[in-house]
């Protein structure tokens, strides 16, 4: 939201967006409206509609760095891949690699009708907040979500060369150690153990397949009412070709095995009370994608290792941010976690890696 001393967001040039909209067919003959929805340093969103055309618009900002149009090609290609799949994503419509249009690339995605868990704030809207067997479809639908995803034919989609499958697990450590070292401002204990122990272990099987990076209730929108369904898994920044099931290990790295209630059901930005149980979530994740989950320790140590990692950036960088200074105590609590989970998983249903 833009507060009332901000100068509100728009499209860089209208016109030009409106003569590119008329050289791809789209809306021919209608005035073109447009608003802001929202937008952070790597990307904006606008709404436009015009004629039978009502989308988003997702592009970087001018200050975004050149890698951006990049990354914005590279959302393209997935959501492209995704139409006709039966995994929930926004309908890709058409993309631009013209920067003389509005200075950066920039898509047009198709617009979701319905709600995002970012905009509910640790409440659930109607029915979920009153209607708790509701309420546990919002968590099943959310799984359900990546298990789809696991199982699009990338290969055929024409995404080979999205991601590099090959040594994705040998290459965790050494990357992101790397990264690190870059941007490395405090000691974090816990990380040298996790470090060797991931260095030392393997998942039991490794199924190379489409990856979100960053799934959560925060990049997904759900329809309206119930029964609670899944209408589009969004922002793929991170996506890759690499091992869905680090997206699993996303989820369910911090979620309780008992959401009863009680102060460990409150997780960051929503509420978990009397959502199903981490078995439960792991269960249905298991027979929706045909994947084995008796591994998920070991995912859940290269989650928590890693965003610690990918946190700790934002926290350098924090200046006189709030938001990004609050990282820095929840970036030691998972590093910690990532040494104690380490520590206490059973070695025994892991591989051992070859690496010396």
């Amino acid at each position: 939201m833009t507060s009332a001393t901000e100068t509100p967001k728009t499209i860089a040039d209208v016109d030009k967006l409106t003569a590119w909209l008329d050289d791809q067919g789209l809306g021919l003959g209608s005035e073109l409206e447009h608003g802001y929805i929202s937008g952070g340093s790597q990307n904006e969103i606008y709404e436009l509609r015009r004629g039978d055309l009502h989308c988003a618009l997702r592009i970087p900002p001018p200050t975004a760095p050149a890698s951006r149009d990049e990354g914005i090609v590279r959302e393209w290609r997935i959501i492209d891949a995704l139409n006709g799949t039966d995994v929930p994503s926004t309908e890709a419509i058409a993309v631009c690699t013209d920067p003389s249009v509005l200075g950066r690339t920039f898509y047009l995605m198709g617009f979701v009708d319905g709600w995002s868990p970012m905009q509910t704030r640790h409440a659930w809207p109607a029915p979920f907040d009153t209607d708790l067997d509701e309420r546990r479809g919002l968590a099943f639908q959310l799984v359900e979500g990546i298990a789809r995803l696991s199982k699009v034919d990338w290969q055929a989609k024409g995404l080979s060369d999205l991601g590099r499958p090959d040594g994705f697990h040998e290459r965790q450590v050494d990357r992101w150690t790397a990264f690190l070292e870059r941007i490395k401002g405090r000691e974090l204990p816990g990380f040298d153990e996790a470090a060797a122990w991931l260095r030392a272990h393997r998942p039991i099987d490794f199924i190379p397949g489409l990856m979100h990076g960053d799934y959560q209730f925060a990049n997904v929108m759900f329809k309206d009412g119930a029964p609670a369904r899944l209408a589009a898994i969004v922002d793929w920044e991170m996506g890759t070709v690499g091992d869905p099931k680090l997206d699993l290990a996303w989820v369910v790295h911090t979620w309780p095995e008992d959401t009863s209630g009680g102060e460990g059901s409150v997780g960051g930005y929503v509420d978990m009370t009397h959502m199903p149980s981490r078995t439960e979530v792991l269960e249905h994740y298991a027979i929706t994608s045909g994947r084995q989950v008796d591994d998920i320790d070991y995912y859940c140590v290269l989650a928590k290792w890693k965003l610690a990692i990918v946190l700790e950036q934002g926290f350098q960088r924090a200046g006189g941010d709030e938001k990004l200074a609050g990282f820095g105590p929840f970036v030691l609590d998972l590093m910690q976690g990532a040494a104690e989970l380490a520590e206490t998983t059973d070695y025994s249903v892991l591989a051992t890696s070859d690496a010396p």
